[in-house]
């Protein structure tokens, strides 16, 4: 049964069509907005996936080319792995949706989002989002929905409801809101130095949109939602609770967890479920589900102990933060590094400068952005948590976390015209227990200043936990969450900025949500937490940039030059851009505006380059002192080179004092000589002279 429904949202009618595709599918939502069109789908196995201890869920933003009018690049010519705009997309759409889904509940889920056609004034990623929950909501999957999400900008102190492409990428704030009826649920933030009051009325703007959208949503569900199907519960017997306790009472699992040392904590579980198996070794059944209940009895521990008694399990203050340390230049001969240490989270950040030809080009549904000037990348080894597992390539969540911390340093990066410079920044995880995120961000700052990259200010990070009871007031936050607290909680805060403001936000929780109060004091707390890592620990490393780039850092000079001669700088088939490139070692970069970078690493050579750029854009005037090389003898005279393509003729009565027979009696060619431009002869031909050149202008030759 076909069925559509349409909704004014932020002055464009978003229109959800229902039944008229993919019938087969569990939930099927067809979304419109403007003219942006998104195929959502949710589909679900009709059987449990057998041997796992965890809810199965994939969730895909497939972006199509042809929706922008794009053939892909490639030989294949087809869409293949996906960007990472899709990668961080997905996960945005999972964060909210997955605490939605039964805990035991372990049939295989896929939440498919395919944007078929891009309205620059309707972004696509909102529209997928609202598209998978409308898509599961209306299924017979069982969830506890409905969700809403809404994107917020700001653009002059302005907020904007879902804001067009071009306004997203220019304005000061980039901020998505996922909610249920009563909560909010997901926070994915990036913004330019935002304050925290600034920041939580526009969440909770967003948290306002979204109880129009679940009206919405309701309404579609009241006519044409399907029963939520039976499911086969995965959870574990409460008599298997009740043996495991008599065997190993609370007080000792107690004992076991309350430690600052990760290694011991596992040996001492280990040990415990050593115990178990040889108790459990005639039931199978319960054999085969030791390991969750383990695993269930020891989040029940820790979070009774850090709720009821306010211990946490290494015995530090609930905003306390683990012992902290920062160095910088520990990696010889790279651009700038940096090492940041909190507990047992270590974070290596290694940058690197290049010339602007090396920014990483992007082939994707967003027109405005074609090229990534700054490029965080972030890498998770499996011996960082003491595992062994071949490396494959970063995963969705090592590109969330790179891209978390990329997001946090833009706005305090300086401009191509400050800095002519492509960064890229990888920070390599030794050593992890919670929060390497937010380690990394403090890293890379550091990293950057080491390297002589001149940003404007200091950003840090830090994540906040919460341990949550029965009501929605009997709640803990806690400052710096340890790997154990981020496995057992409700929440996982993260919040980088400066001095000033926020610059990056990533909230993920397992509940249904969180009170105005917890976010509120999450983001107090963050804010307390990331001056005092700056000011008493980042500081004390390295205070601020260095002036100059580091000794094996590319040296980049740019200079301006009128548009119009662009084409004589490169010449016909770039021929003269590559003579001075073959003469002089460096890259040279120019962009449509005429700014010209010269990259080297001699310094000499990047001035020799510059010369003969000035002088290829530079008109020749009457007085001017240039030196040349002799590239061609005639009979009336010599021709001279003073830059690749730049060349000039110096008569044969302009060579001596005395007169001279041949120009061969003084000059050859490959001879290099000063001479002195005389402006135009009476043909309107600039000419120059060697024996007019006054006897001090050696100094400012080509000057």
């Amino acid at each position: 049964m076909f069925k559509s429904f349409s909704m004014e949202l932020a002055g464009r009618t978003l229109t959800v069509e229902i039944g008229k595709v993919c019938a087969q599918a569990n939930g099927a939502a067809f979304m419109r907005y403007g003219d942006t069109t998104v195929l959502s789908t949710a589909t679900a196995s009709e059987k449990p996936r057998e041997g796992i201890d965890f809810f199965p869920l994939s969730v895909e933003f497939e972006e199509k080319m042809y929706a922008v009018g794009k053939i892909p690049g490639g030989f294949n010519k087809r869409e293949g792995k996906a960007s990472e705009n899709a990668v961080l997309t997905s996960r945005v759409i999972d964060r909210p949706m997955r605490p939605l889904f039964p805990k035991d509940y372990r049939n295989d889920v896929t939440l498919n989002n395919m944007v078929m056609s891009v309205d620059p004034e309707c972004r696509p990623e909102i529209v997928a989002m609202l598209g998978a929950a409308i898509a599961t909501t209306i299924s017979d999957i069982p969830f506890d929905g409905p969700c809403a999400m809404t994107q917020m900008g700001m653009i002059d102190g302005e907020f904007i409801v879902n804001p067009s492409q071009k306004q997203w990428d220019e304005g000061d704030l980039k901020l998505t809101v996922a909610s249920t009826s009563q909560k909010v649920i997901m926070i994915e933030a990036g913004a330019n130095e935002i304050p925290e009051d600034k920041m939580i009325e526009a969440i909770y703007k967003c948290h306002e949109v979204n109880q129009t959208l679940i009206a919405f949503i309701n309404q579609i569900v009241a006519e044409v939602g399907k029963p939520k199907h039976e499911y086969t519960s995965c959870a574990i017997p409460e008599e298997m609770f009740a043996v495991i306790k008599e065997l190993v009472p609370p007080e000792e699992m107690e004992e076991a967890v309350f430690t600052d040392e990760k290694q011991v904590r596992e040996e001492n579980i280990n040990k415990i479920t050593e115990r178990l198996e040889e108790a459990f070794a005639e039931n199978e059944e319960w054999l085969a589900i030791l390991g969750e209940a383990i695993y269930q009895y020891e989040k029940k521990t820790v979070r009774k102990m850090i709720l009821k008694d306010h211990k946490r399990p290494d015995g530090r203050a609930i905003n306390e933060i683990r012992p902290l340390s920062a160095e910088v230049d520990l990696i010889p001969r790279v651009h700038g590094s940096a090492m940041f240490k909190r507990g047992q989270t270590q974070i290596c950040d290694v940058v690197t400068l290049a010339p602007l030809s090396e920014v990483q080009k992007i082939d994707g549904l967003d027109e405005n952005i074609t090229e990534k000037r700054y490029m965080h990348q972030y890498n998770f080894p499996s011996y960082s948590v003491g595992e062994t597992k071949v490396s494959r390539g970063p995963g969705r969540r090592e590109i969330g976390h790179g891209a978390l911390a990329e997001r946090a340093l833009i706005p305090v990066l300086p401009s191509v015209d400050e800095f002519p410079y492509a960064i890229r920044a990888v920070s390599e995880t030794f050593e992890s227990n919670g929060s390497t995120s937010m380690a990394s961000t403090c890293a890379s700052c550091m990293s950057l200043m080491a390297a002589g990259v001149p940003i404007k200010k200091m950003v840090a990070g830090i994540s906040c936990g919460l341990v949550t009871g029965e009501t929605d007031d009997d709640y803990l936050v806690l400052t710096d969450i340890q790997g154990l607290e981020d496995f057992f909680g409700d929440m996982d805060f993260k919040v980088t900025g400066t001095h000033d403001g926020i610059t990056a936000i990533q909230m993920d929780i397992k509940i249904h949500g969180l009170t105005r109060p917890i976010v509120e004091e999450a983001i107090r707390r963050t804010r307390e937490a990331r001056l005092y890592i700056m000011d008493e620990v980042m500081s004390k490393a390295i205070a601020e940039p260095r002036k100059e780039v580091n000794v094996y850092a590319p040296k980049i000079e740019q200079i301006v030059i009128d548009p119009s001669k662009i084409g004589d700088v490169v010449g016909q088939k770039g021929k003269t851009i590559n003579e001075i490139i073959d003469r002089t070692g460096v890259k040279i970069d120019i962009n449509d505006d005429g700014a010209v970078s010269i990259c080297g690493t001699d310094k000499a050579k990047i001035e020799e380059a510059i010369d003969m750029v000035k002088i290829i854009t530079t008109d020749f005037e009457e007085g001017q002192i240039l030196t040349g090389k002799v590239v061609s003898i005639k009979e009336f005279g010599a021709f001279l080179e003073f830059a690749p393509g730049k060349e000039g003729m110096v008569h044969i009565s302009k060579i001596a004092k005395e007169r001279i027979n041949h120009v061969e009696d003084v000059l050859t060619l490959g001879d290099v000589v000063t001479v002195i431009c005389l402006g135009k002869d009476k043909m309107g031909r600039i000419s120059f002279s060697i024996k007019d050149v006054p006897a001090d202008a050696g100094k400012s030759a080509n000057a």
